[in-house]
């Protein structure tokens, strides 16, 4: 699977570790920033891999800053992203199983890296149930549509 990843400053530590263990997993990481400790804006690089996801160029997408709040926010602005914070394994399966989550968001000082390694799993191994889930899922999408016009 083809996964969009980002991060600020905040949470390079924890990206890396996530990459690492993602392609170690045998799925392509794209990894659109930072790339070093200097002081940035998440709301960047939450937005480039947000794009990548609604653009279809990547599958899915795991953020991260320090809490995973910021840059989730900024991600959740692009029309089409459902992502969700994450800091136990059983939301992050039910965000993809009953939201159908297209990203999920990590905090570094939240969580720390072998319990989001774990976190990603889960939410990597879930598969959405449809069904029930599927209609509010779309009552999301038509609150979306209704204010992004």
């Amino acid at each position: 699977m083809k996964i969009a990843m980002g991060s600020d400053h905040g949470a390079l530590n924890l990206k890396k570790a996530v990459k690492e263990h993602l392609e170690s997993k045998g799925h392509e990481v794209v990894d659109y920033g930072t790339h070093d400790a200097s002081s940035c804006d998440y709301p960047v690089y939450g937005k480039i891999a947000a794009e990548a996801v609604v653009s279809g160029e990547c599958e899915c997408g795991i953020i991260m800053c320090g809490t995973g709040i910021g840059i989730s926010l900024a991600a959740n602005k692009v029309k089409g992203i459902r992502c969700a914070v994450v800091s136990d394994c059983f939301s992050a399966e039910m965000t993809k199983m009953h939201n159908n989550a297209n990203m999920i968001s990590l905090g570094e000082r939240v969580v720390g890296i072998g319990l989001a390694l774990k976190i990603v799993d889960a939410y990597m191994d879930a598969e959405f149930e449809g069904g029930r889930h599927e209609r509010r899922v779309d009552l999301i999408t038509e609150i979306e549509e209704t204010y992004s016009k």
